[in-house]
């Protein structure tokens, strides 16, 4: 029988598909149990909401220690999004189980702005300054908050003081950009770099919506010395914190200047684009946690793309659909989308950029024609 990997995550069905894939039985605990998920899932627990929390993190302490108990030989423990701002409930799961992937230490120093911002400076790395003080013009100015991910808490900057656990980062310019990388607490392996794109709605400007990674015989993304440049700063900072596993490099790019905004410390939205080498993403990542920098050999074939199609109303209760085999994240029928909220993700891939985004196009709009024709024929499936 194969090993079994643990997994928590807000959304756990892209590392529960590499799971399959690296040959492991995914165990499973997240926020939104989506069918394809629990298709995947060898056992799946839904956790209650955002971690950090008395709530979510007990849930999410009883269902992995449960789960443990019944999978049998476990590999590990891999933790997706949402765990940014919770290095104490990291830390109090690498004590119960063997943790793969990102310290709680690691997490904590990566994750506090002005921790990291300090780091950042320390190592030459570009950064954006940040306060925790009102800036006097805030125009110049955004206001996160801490451990945040998905773009979705990211707002303009106000003259109001910052509510408790955000801070304010000043505004540069550049297209967003990730360097793709595998760690093993002292060096990097570039995995890929992606372009990235947002979906910005009413109350959420900066809300993430997809990413791309280019085909092997295309220009690169960002030009070699750029991106050389972004993997030295990367490297200088995983060997500081001994950041181990898959993560990314977040990098705004304006010709030849560039800043980094953040790390993540864990497999990311990418892995979707990125799976697709001979060796598993999650073979590769649990190898170089345990020290091992892995080969994950030739970049893959082509380019891909992964976007999120966010419900532009709500959907109470979703449907009994036929989702097109491009469709990941699918919500479980009698489940409920609000308005606003991720629907699923829609995968495309090509022989370039330019093939990849006009599949991706002509997919996410036989979506919305598909949910616009719901809203007066509901019996009818995708």
């Amino acid at each position: 029988m194969a090993d079994a990997v643990l997994i928590a995550a807000q959304a756990g069905r892209a590392l529960a598909e590499a799971a399959r894939r690296a040959g492991l039985r995914p165990y499973v605990a997240d926020l939104f149990g989506d069918s394809d998920t629990r298709a995947l899932a060898e056992a799946y627990r839904p956790l209650p909401g955002r971690f950090g929390t008395a709530l979510a993190d007990h849930a999410t302490l009883n269902a992995l220690d449960e789960m443990a108990h019944r999978a049998g030989p476990v590999v590990g423990l891999v933790l997706g999004s949402g765990f940014e701002d919770a290095p104490g409930l990291v830390a109090r799961l690498a004590e119960r189980h063997r943790l793969v992937g990102a310290s709680a230490e690691a997490i904590a120093t990566l994750k506090d702005p002005s921790d990291f911002a300090a780091l950042c400076a320390r190592l030459g790395v570009p950064h954006p300054a940040v306060s925790k003080d009102p800036p006097p013009e805030p125009v110049q100015w955004l206001l996160k908050r801490a451990g945040g991910s998905g773009g979705s808490h990211i707002r303009p900057a106000t003259r109001a003081a910052a509510p408790p656990g955000h801070y304010f980062q000043r505004r540069v310019a550049g297209r967003p950009h990730a360097l793709n990388f595998l760690a093993d607490g002292r060096t990097i392996r570039v995995l890929a770099v992606t372009e990235q794109w947002c979906a910005p709605s009413p109350i959420r400007p900066f809300r993430y919506a997809g990413a791309l990674a280019r085909g092997p015989g295309e220009p690169d993304a960002l030009g070699p010395a750029t991106a050389a440049a972004i993997a030295a700063g990367a490297e200088r900072i995983v060997a500081a914190t001994g950041l181990r596993g898959l993560g990314s490099a977040d990098v705004l790019v304006d010709g030849p200047d560039w800043w980094l905004t953040e790390i993540n410390p864990r497999p990311g939205a990418t892995l979707d684009i990125l799976d697709r080498r001979a060796t598993p993403m999650l073979a590769a990542h649990i190898a170089a946690c345990l020290g091992t920098m892995p080969d994950p050999g030739p970049q893959p074939a082509g380019a891909a793309a992964a976007q999120i199609c966010y419900a532009d109303r709500e959907l109470a209760p979703v449907p009994d659909l036929d989702w097109p085999d491009y469709v990941r994240d699918r919500p479980c029928p009698g489940s409920v989308v609000r308005r606003d909220a991720p629907l699923c993700t829609v995968l495309a891939e090509g022989a370039d950029r330019a093939e990849v985004l006009a599949l991706l196009e002509t997919r996410m709009a036989r979506l919305r024609a598909i949910r616009a024709a719901k809203k007066t024929h509901p019996e009818e499936a995708l």
